[in-house]
């Protein structure tokens, strides 16, 4: 029985490595990458690497004509009698005799303008012909780094070794290979079956066949913004086209090379080939470079996207067999290189799916994904490997091996876990790789803050962290401490927290002591409150003590459904300021720390109490989808459906039966894109306290306003920018809005001279609505994404605000960057 077992696995085996291979070069002998190379009338295909050689794996020996298609060149098929394995099959091409028609000139109409109307017509019919199959994928990304420093900041570039000495060399290397089934425009369901990560046996890429799908079909295609087509329904909008020529394929289609040409240079286009088939007008190749500054991501120079179909005269279809996209970025005076390579074939179009075929999960990975052996992948892979990814497999699984060792990881842990005077100063760390747990002292060197209660004040800490890398949970605790120098007093919270559970993101979290509160947590930040208190006297800060314990738990109930509850019982006191401390001097004076009363220095904001409060909250990711990963579940928000998120508070077993109260909040948070006129976004909140008439301040409703003129965030959908920080704190019913609209450069791309900028137009609009107060409502308009070179971190707005009448305007400056320093 063994020895049959054996014959069988080596029978799989042989078929598995039945293989047509070869390089493919052009007459003078140069290696040409990324050629489609495929079985005719079928799509078994592959693609030549980037040295030429290529490898087609078939099912059984036999008679095969099999066509090489590269752009450039003249396709060419070959007839081959495979009856040993691997059939060796080395091809030279030709280059393209690329002929320009004879045309008879029509001033009204430029040639390639007429095959671009054809093609617009026709896309409709064009894509509905691939608009539901199956197939297999392929997927390898490379990422390369050039002319790398030793260090940055101090802190050593290259820790693993794996670049030369010229600071070049790969940084990641990964593979998929997956089974997937489509069905347009965004219906996807993908079974991982391969997962490969240079140096990492426990990864799982991240290149999967969600992020491949750019279709030229649609108006837009996703990269980052919405880029338009040159088939697009508005294409002559934003294109110029011109005839390049004509060349015949191998199935006496007439191919048209159309060279596309943005009208204006920094709007969300395209620029270089598209090759429209004769006839059927479907698309035949592309070949197109992306600036990096056009889809606002100005770190990548420029990014190259190409597409290969290959035609079945069976089915009469011109299906996508071939995808690569590379790229050039730079930063810091460092370049990289980037490439993917994305392979379709065995193609099965359907006329339709069943009902259930596509739900929630649109990925799935396997769990031996990452445990195939090189036999696998040689049999597997369609792409070959270069040398130098070969030896970059080698060299990096290899140095894992020795990484992985306790022998190794106690050696690097010996030395890094030596202590330095200086370290009292800049924290310290000492870790059990092995174990996968550390300890840790934070020092004293984070960011120091400024405000009236405190005065100058440090934070630091101790925490111990353990880590479950295969299951990706973790378990810490700690204690962090506050010192304030004009308070002289120091202040502890122990704190302890677990991640349970990866599938469905359990979380159990608790934490006790003493701490120094904002009435609104989130109302300024420490740095901006810093700047503003010792340079213009204004300390918005308002704080209190609290002495508190506090447990929550976390949990997704079902699929988009989280629950979280907590529970916490604490001691709130009033504070007062303690200095008057400033950098430049000011006549003013500091106004107090109550927020109610200003000038009432000694006036406590509430006397002393007790109180427990528990709540516990919904929210809903209507839509929501998700990756299912051996080592848990990763959820995708789905854009075409808003988050909603509801919660019930009480406050219970008061020092004071007046302190107690009941209360319902509920948000609706929804962004939609708007095709290529960019992307609009609300964020609106209600809410209603019961029996709260006489509760603490603290417990209030309170808002986001802002006075200081700084914002701090991508996007303005959770604050006002002229509203006084507690003017409209409430302990009754309420509602709030917050709309934004960003036109990602739609309008901007167009006016002379300002889109030498590369901004983008913002508008929006926030009011908010309590009992007994007249509304309140911002307009505003702005610019974003401004900055010099690849640093776009600035963004300028214009407000009015009105109450009853117009009240202000102001102008905020929003330096984005200050969440890093947070």
């Amino acid at each position: 029985m063994k020895k049959i077992f054996t014959l069988l696995l080596l029978a799989f085996s042989i078929c598995g490595f039945s293989q047509i291979k070869g390089k493919i070069t052009d007459e003078s002998g140069k290696e040409l990458p990324a050629v489609n190379v495929y079985i005719e009338n079928t799509y078994n295909g592959t693609s030549s690497n980037e040295l030429g050689f290529y490898e087609l794996n078939i099912k059984s020996p036999g008679k095969y004509i099999v066509v090489f298609q590269y752009l450039g060149y003249k396709t060419q098929k070959t007839t081959v009698n495979a009856e040993k394995f691997p059939h060796v099959l080395n091809v030279t091409l030709a280059e393209e005799n690329i002929s320009i028609p004879e045309i008879v000139i029509d001033s009204k109409e430029n040639p390639a303008n007429a095959i671009i109307r054809s093609a617009i017509a026709a896309k409709k019919q064009n894509s509905e012909m691939t608009a539901k199959f199956n197939a297999d994928f392929y997927s390898r990304g490379i990422f390369r780094v050039k002319d790398a420093p030793k260090k940055i900041l101090g802190q050593k570039v290259d820790e693993d070794g794996i670049l030369d000495s010229t600071g070049t060399g790969i940084i990641y290397l990964s593979e998929t290979v997956s089974r997937i089934t489509y069905q347009k425009p965004d219906k996807l369901k993908e079974n991982i079956i391969a997962s490969k990560i240079s140096g990492n046996d426990k990864g799982f890429s991240y290149n999967t066949a969600r992020n491949t799908d750019y279709d030229f079909y649609e108006n837009y295609i996703d990269f980052n913004i919405n880029m338009v087509s040159p088939i697009a329904n508005n294409a002559f909008n934003y294109y110029k086209f011109k005839m390049e020529g004509t060349f015949i394929d191998e199935n006496n289609n007439t191919i048209n090379k159309i060279k596309v040409t943005p009208r204006r240079d920094s709007e969300p286009v395209f620029e270089g080939y598209i090759y429209i088939v004769e006839d059927s007008w479907a698309i035949y190749a592309v070949d197109l470079d992306i600036k990096g500054y056009r889809m606002q991501e100005p770190i990548i120079d420029v990014m190259n996207l190409t597409q290969n179909f290959s035609y079945n005269s069976n089915s009469k279809i011109w299906a996508k067999s071939l995808q690569t996209l590379e790229f050039n970025a730079g930063l810091f005076g460092i370049t990289f290189t980037g490439k993917f390579t994305h392979a379709f074939s065995n193609y099965e179009f359907k006329q339709e799916f069943e009902k259930k075929t596509f739900t929630k999960e649109i990925v799935s990975i396997d769990k031996e994904a990452n445990k195939k052996d090189d036999t696998f992948w040689d049999a597997m892979r369609p792409v070959p490997l270069t040398d130098e990814e070969t030896k970059d497999y080698v060299k990096k699984d290899s140095i894992q091996t020795i990484r992985k060792s306790k022998t190794y990881l106690d050696s690097i842990d010996r030395k890094d876990n030596k202590f330095k005077i200086p370290d009292l100063i800049t924290g310290y760390t000492y870790k059990n790789s092995y174990e996968n747990w550390s300890l840790k002292y934070d020092g004293i060197l984070e960011f120091p803050t400024f405000n009236t209660v405190q005065g100058w004040n440090l934070n630091s800490g101790f925490s111990f962290m353990k880590r479950n890398p295969d299951e990706n949970t973790y378990t810490t605790f700690g204690v962090k401490m506050n010192y304030g120098f004009a308070e002289e007093k120091l202040r502890a919270i122990g704190y302890f927290s677990t991640r349970l559970n990866n599938q469905t993101n359990s979380y159990l979290y608790a934490a006790a002591g003493n701490e120094v509160a904002q009435f609104n947590p989130t109302a300024i930040s420490g740095i901006v409150n810093t700047v503003s208190t010792l340079f213009f006297k204004d300390n918005y800060m308002k704080l209190y003590d609290k002495t508190f314990g506090r447990i929550g738990y976390q949990q997704e109930v079902v699929n988009g459904l989280t629950l979280t509850g907590n529970a916490e019982y604490s001691r709130r006191k009033s504070l007062f300021n303690n200095t008057d401390y400033v950098m430049i001097k000011r006549d003013k004076e500091y106004t107090s720390n109550n927020p109610l009363a200003p000038d009432a220095h000694t006036l406590p904001i509430f006397e002393t109490h007790n109180l427990a409060k528990a709540s516990i909250t919904a929210r809903i990711n209507f839509g929501q989808e998700y990756i299912s990963r051996p080592d848990g579940k990763l959820n995708l928000r789905n854009d075409k459906y808003p988050v909603l998120s509801a919660t019930y508070e009480k406050a219970f077993a008061g020092s004071e039966k007046e302190y107690e109260y009941d209360a319902v909040h509920a948000r609706l948070v929804y962004d939609v894109t708007l095709g290529n006129k960019g992307e609009f976004g609300i964020n609106l909140k209600a809410g209603k306290f019961f029996n709260a008439e006489n509760i603490s301040f603290a417990d209030y409703k309170h808002f986001n306003g802002n006075q200081t003129h700084i914002g701090q965030s991508d996007r303005y959908l959770n604050v006002f920018n002229l509203l006084p920080y507690y003017t409209h704190s409430t302990n009754d019913s309420y509602i709030e809005l917050h709309a934004e609209h960003n036109f990602k450069g739609y309008i901007m791309n167009k006016i002379p001279l300002l889109n030498k900028l590369k901004s983008n137009l913002v508008v929006g609009y926030h009011a908010i609505a309590i009992p007994d107060v007249k509304p309140y409502s911002e307009f505003t308009v702005g610019l974003d994404n401004l900055g010099f070179g690849k640093f776009r971190m600035l963004r300028v707005d214009y407000v009015r605000s009105y109450q009853n009448g117009f009240q202000g305007d102001g102008v905020i400056f929003g330096l984005k960057f200050l969440n890093i320093l947070e």
